[in-house]
């Protein structure tokens, strides 16, 4: 009998603040940061402390919750999530549930079928645990990362394939990144996945019983832990047999989710209101600065690239992976001229200068080209002063010096030349010198043309123009 799977997603972003989500210790990489380096009374959970609310923690999660279309409440509580956390000293975490912060948004995915539209459930604040280290004899904690402002988004059921998880997680990780939240290293644990998935017979509404893979990490740990949950379930029921509610852990070696602990729900966990910390009120005129200030989300960003500047879907992709690449491509279009159209902008930015940035090794950032240096580049390149092949020169001379294009090809004489008594006179030389290839040309063997192509634009040092050489080689092997 089909089954299908029904899937729903929770993601934790550690937001991109400069202090923890209560008190005033600095968030540091965990990653180089000694351990305990960032602790204070207040997350470690001394007695008498009390917690204070991080503003800039606030404001980050209503920008990603307006950039998810959600209705941001003007009242929102904070709770105590009493449940033993062996890697948090207060016993407790302070969360929200009943109250969030925001609720009821929606995110579109692109899959293999299409667009999907996942509802978004909630979008709420908390604070990160500690992290334990298991030793033989014991564990060693590291409070570092306790108290660390953590957004958590959840999503309706609304996802029905492992490849939709992906794609959902990684729209939310590309839109996080765009609103400078949080930076999306995932190999730094900044974002981690929870995936609550079921299983039931194709054509039916009832929900069958869900397991929850907790702390995904990646985008492949997400894919394959879906995937092999599906089976497994799937398996389960055809057997006869019956699916347990419960936490589970993903295996990333063996590639097999194992227990954790029988499911909690949400009344297991004895949410009640902090009583430490007053209502969160957000009111008109925040909302309305905040939404005044988000930037152009990924997904318009790319349907104006294909509409505005006539890109192919594909190319406008790719181009707005990454802000730096979208601003990059638009700074260069604004300086372009009649000569060059967006396309070869954004053909030399895939090409070429991603070429290069990765053979040096360097980010767009790092590259001394700047975008208007590259315009001209394409500008010169488009307008016949130099061709493809000394234009690539330039660029790789121009991510060494930081000069203009225009001063390398006039410094290095590399303007090319369409002079046609010139390039004649080349093409008569080369094909005296090549007699043998002249007569397997003119035997049939016309592959040896290109051959011959090559041999005069070396001995034009590079800088005859391609279209003129190639219509007086033309020329002259059918006419001599």
């Amino acid at each position: 009998m089909p089954y299908e799977p029904v899937i729903g997603l929770e993601v934790h972003a550690e937001l991109a603040t400069q202090s923890k989500m209560f008190c005033a210790c600095a968030v540091v990489d965990n990653t180089v940061a000694a351990p305990n380096s960032a602790v204070c009374p207040v997350c470690a959970g001394m007695p008498g402390t009390l917690p204070v609310v991080n503003q800039r923690a606030v404001e980050m999660g209503i920008r990603v919750a307006l950039a998810l279309g959600c209705t941001v409440n003007p009242v929102s509580v904070f709770a105590r999530k009493n449940y033993f956390y062996p890697d948090l000293p207060k016993g407790y975490q302070i969360s929200q549930y009943e109250q969030p912060l925001a609720e009821h948004g929606q995110l579109v995915i692109q899959t293999s079928a299409g667009e999907r539209t996942i509802r978004i459930r909630r979008v709420h604040l908390e604070e990160d645990t500690g992290k334990l280290t298991h030793i033989e004899g014991g564990s060693l904690l590291d409070l570092n990362r306790a108290g660390v402002p953590l957004l958590e988004i959840v999503s309706e059921p609304d996802i029905r394939s492992a490849e939709e998880a992906v794609a959902y997680g990684e729209a939310l990780r590309h839109i996080l990144r765009y609103l400078e939240v949080n930076s999306g290293n995932m190999e730094k644990g900044v974002i981690r996945f929870e995936a609550n998935v079921s299983v039931r017979l194709v054509g039916t509404e009832e929900m069958g019983t869900r397991t929850e893979v907790k702390n995904l990490n990646s985008f492949r740990a997400l894919e394959r832990a879906t995937l092999y949950e599906i089976k497994r379930q799937s398996k389960i029921l055809e057997e006869g047999g019956t699916v347990e509610q419960e936490t589970l852990g993903w295996d990333d070696i063996k590639e097999v989710t194992y227990s954790q602990r029988s499911k909690e729900d949400a009344h297991d966990y004895r949410y009640f209101p902090e009583p430490d910390l007053p209502p969160l009120k957000v009111d008109k005129s925040w909302l309305t600065r905040v939404r005044a200030e988000l930037p152009e989300l990924p997904r318009a960003k790319m349907e104006r690239f294909v509409t505005s500047y006539k890109l192919p879907e594909k190319d406008a992709a790719r181009l707005v992976e990454e802000k730096a690449t979208a601003d990059y491509f638009e700074q260069a279009v604004n300086r372009k001229s009649e000569t060059v159209n967006p396309k070869s902008i954004a053909n030399w930015i895939l090409g070429e200068l991603f070429g290069l940035m990765k053979t040096r090794g360097e980010s767009l950032s790092q590259l001394k080209v700047r975008p208007e240096a590259l315009a001209e580049l394409v500008e010169l390149v488009a307008g016949g002063k130099i061709n493809q092949t000394t234009g690539r020169e330039v660029l790789a001379e121009m991510s060494e010096s930081g000069k203009s294009a225009g001063e390398i090809v006039a410094a290095k004489g590399l303007k090319q030349v369409s002079d046609s008594g010139f390039i004649a006179e080349i093409v008569r030389q080369t094909l005296e010198e090549c007699p043998g290839e002249v007569t397997s040309f003119r035997s049939g063997k016309e592959t040896v043309l290109n051959w011959l192509f090559g041999q005069v634009m070396k001995k034009a040092a590079g800088k005859a123009n391609p279209q003129v050489v190639r219509e007086e080689l033309a020329k002259q092997l059918k006419g001599s």
